[in-house]
C-alpha cells in the first residue's frame, strides 16, 4: 500500500499507469473468459461441440460469403455468424480459422468469381434489390459458408429461406441452428470413414434422375452409398448402418420382410419414404383425372409390429402448394392452391424437426401409431389445423380445384404423416418363423433373433415423393422445388432436404450434437407501448448520462489534481 502511495505521489505515476493498463490488456487477450447469463446459454458452446473442436488434429478453415453491403437482416446474420465462429475459435484456438469473403471476389489463382463457383456447386444465391449508395441495383446474396478440413470441403447453409427480408423469427431460428450446423460440418469433414448406407432396390424404387439430388447432394456427401437388392441377397449385411426405402411400388414377400426385420433386430436403422397409394401427377396431366388405389405393398404387418400403420387414404390440407390451372377451359392459367400437395409446418417437438421450415408433400397418406409395449412414438410431421382425409379408391380431378374448396369440410387437425419409433422392437416373425426361412438364415450363418439386441430407431414417412427431385428442361431441380411453379412468384424451395438430413443425422450421427441442435433461442421482443411511453427517459439515460458522467469525472480529476499540487 505504501509503495502504491509513493508511486502515485511521484512523477512516475503516469508511465506506471500506462504500463499497468497495457499489461492488463495483454493478459485479457491471452486469457479470455466471460459469463453467460442468458437462460438458453446462447453464448456458450455445448459439450459435444467442444469435444469435436478439441479433438481436431489440423486446421479448419471456414469461409463465410456474407461480406458486403446488405439489408439489415443479412447484416445481422453476418454478425451472428461472426459471433458464433468467435466462440469456436475460443475453444479451438489456432485450429479454427475463419474469414468473410465477398461473392464478387475472385478465387485465388483463377479469374472466376466466388459467386459463380458457389452457384456451380448448387449453392444458389438470393436475388434482391438493395438501395445502396450508388442507387438501386440487383444484388446476389449467398448466405452460405464452406468448411475446409484437410482435403474435405462441406457447405453450411446459414439461412434456409429465399426471401429478401429476414424476419426477427427467421433470424432467431438461423442463430439457434448455427452452432449445430458448423459443428456438424466440422465433425463430418474430420471423419476418416463414412457410415455405409443401403438404398433398397428390387421393388420398383426410383433409380433415375429423380434421385439425383438425394444421391449426389445428400447421401454421397456424408455416407458410403450402396444399392442393395432385397429380392436377391439372403441377408442385409451388418456393414450397413441404415436401410433406406424410397417409394417402392411392388409387393414385399415374407422372405424380403424377414431380411428387413432381422436387420432391425441386429441394430440396423431403417428410414422409409413410402406411398401406399398409386397416385401420380403424370397420369393427372394426361387425363386431368386419376384414381388413387392401393399398391398392395404388404408392408403394414411389419410396421404394425413396430407400432405404426400407413393408411390407405390421402391427406388434403388448406395449407398447400400452388399449381397452374386452366380456369376457363381456354388456356387461361392461374396459380391456385392444390390441396393434394400439403405443406407440413414443423411442431418443433424433436431435434429432427427443430426450427424446420415448411416440408412439401405430394399425395400423402396418413399414419396411425399403435400401442406397442416399450416403443416410444414421436410425430415428426403432421397436417395443419385445416385438413381432412379421403378414403380410397378416390377420384382425383384437376377440375375440382377450379372452384374454391369448402373450408368447413377441412375440420381435422394435426393428421400424422411421419413418425419416429424408438425402443426394443420385437420381431414380426416371433413364433411364426417357417423352417424354410430359418434354414435360409442358417445357410448364411445368421441366427434368428426374436427381439432387438438393444434399443433401436425407425422412421416411417407416408410420402415417397418427399425426397425425390423434379425435373425441369431435362435438368434435375433441388429437392423440395415444385417444377410447375418454377419462374413464377410462387417458386420456393421447401425444407425437404433439411428434414431428410435431420432424419439421417439422428439415426446415424454418433457425435452427440443433438444437444446443440435442441437449443432454444427465446425471441425477446420489445414492448412497443413501453418503448413509446419511455422513449425520452431511455434516450437521456443512454445518450446524455454517459456524457454528463465523463464531464463530472474530468472536473473531479482536475479538482483533485489541483488540490494535491497546490501549496
Amino acid at each position: 500500500m505504501q509503495l502504491l502511495n509513493k508511486i502515485w505521489k511521484s512523477k512516475f505515476w503516469l508511465p506506471v499507469t500506462i504500463l499497468t493498463l497495457i499489461g492488463l490488456n495483454w493478459l485479457a487477450s491471452q486469457f479470455h473468459t466471460r459469463l453467460d447469463f442468458t437462460n438458453e446459454k446462447r453464448f456458450t458452446l455445448s459439450s459435444p461441440t467442444k469435444k469435436i473442436v478439441k479433438k481436431l488434429d489440423d486446421v479448419v478453415q471456414i469461409d463465410v460469403f456474407l461480406k458486403g453491403e446488405f439489408p439489415s437482416g443479412f447484416k445481422k446474420l453476418a454478425n451472428s455468424t461472426s459471433e458464433i465462429l468467435h466462440e469456436f475459435k475460443e475453444v479451438g484456438g489456432k485450429k479454427i480459422q475463419y474469414n468473410f469473403i465477398s461473392p464478387d471476389d475472385v478465387v485465388e489463382g483463377t479469374d472466376v468469381k466466388w459467386g459463380d463457383t458457389l452457384s456451380a456447386n448448387g449453392l444458389y444465391p438470393i436475388n434482391l434489390k438493395s438501395q445502396l449508395k450508388a442507387g438501386e441495383q440487383q444484388q446476389l446474396v449467398y448466405p452460405v459458408a464452406l468448411v475446409h478440413y484437410k482435403q474435405n470441403v462441406l457447405p453450411v447453409n446459414l439461412y434456409t429461406g429465399n426471401k429478401t427480408f429476414i424476419t426477427a423469427a427467421e433470424l432467431n431460428s438461423a442463430e439457434a441452428l448455427m452452432e449445430f450446423k458448423f459443428a456438424d460440418a466440422i465433425y463430418k469433414a474430420s471423419q476418416t470413414t463414412k457410415p455405409m448406407l443401403a438404398y433398397a432396390v428390387g421393388h420398383g424404387e426410383p433409380q433415375d434422375i429423380r434421385t439425383y439430388d438425394l444421391a449426389e447432394n445428400v447421401l454421397k456427401q456424408d455416407y458410403n452409398l450402396q444399392q442393395f437388392n432385397l429380392t436377391k441377397l439372403p441377408v442385409i449385411p451388418d456393414t450397413f448402418k441404415l436401410l433406406l426405402l424410397v417409394k417402392p411400388t411392388e409387393k414385399f414377400t415374407d422372405e424380403e420382410k424377414l431380411k428387413i426385420d432381422q436387420f432391425v433386430m441386429r441394430g440396423g436403422k431403417v428410414l422409409m419414404f413410402i406411398d401406399r397409394l398409386n397416385a401420380e401427377m403424370d397420369s393427372l396431366r394426361i387425363k386431368n383425372e386419376v384414381i388413387a388405389y392401393d399398391r398392395g405393398l404388404e408392408l403394414n404387418d411389419l410396421l404394425f409390429k413396430y407400432g405404426a400403420r400407413v393408411n390407405p387414404d390421402l391427406v388434403l390440407d388448406l395449407q398447400c402448394d400452388f399449381l397452374p390451372f386452366d380456369v376457363n377451359g381456354k388456356g387461361q392459367f392461374e396459380f391456385l392452391h392444390w390441396n393434394y400437395f400439403p405443406l407440413f409446418e414443423s411442431k418443433s417437438n424433436h431435434v429432427i424437426n427443430k426450427n424446420l421450415g415448411l416440408v412439401s408433400g405430394k399425395f400423402v397418406n396418413s399414419v396411425d401409431t399403435l400401442e406397442v409395449e416399450g416403443i416410444k412414438k414421436t410425430i415428426l410431421l403432421s397436417s395443419s389445423s385445416n385438413s381432412k382425409t379421403i378414403a380410397t379408391p378416390a377420384l382425383i380431378s384437376g377440375k375440382e380445384n377450379v372452384n374454391e374448396p369448402e373450408n368447413d369440410k377441412f375440420k381435422k387437425a394435426n393428421i400424422p404423416v411421419a413418425v419416429l419409433l424408438e425402443g426394443k422392437f420385437t420381431s414380426m416373425f416371433k413364433n411364426r418363423l417357417s423352417q424354410a426361412m430359418n434354414d435360409s438364415l442358417a445357410n448364411y450363418g445368421a441366427m434368428f433373433m426374436q427381439e432387438c439386441i438393444a434399443n433401436n430407431k425407425i422412421i416411417v414417412v407416408a410420402d415417397g415423393d418427399m425426397v425425390l427431385n423434379s425435373i425441369s428442361k431435362n435438368e434435375p431441380l433441388p429437392m423440395g422445388v415444385n417444377p410447375l411453379t418454377v419462374g413464377s412468384q410462387y417458386q420456393y424451395q421447401f425444407a425437404n432436404k433439411d428434414f431428410l438430413q435431420n432424419c439421417l443425422d439422428y439415426l446415424l450421427n454418433s457425435s452427440g450434437l443433438a444437444e446443440a441442435k435442441a437449443k432454444d433461442y427465446t425471441l425477446r421482443l420489445l414492448d412497443t407501448k413501453k418503448v413509446e411511453s419511455q422513449k425520452i427517459i431511455w434516450q437521456l439515460i443512454t445518450i446524455a448520462l454517459p456524457i454528463v458522467l465523463v464531464i463530472l469525472f474530468a472536473l473531479l480529476f482536475q479538482w483533485l489534481h489541483k488540490r494535491k499540487f497546490t501549496v
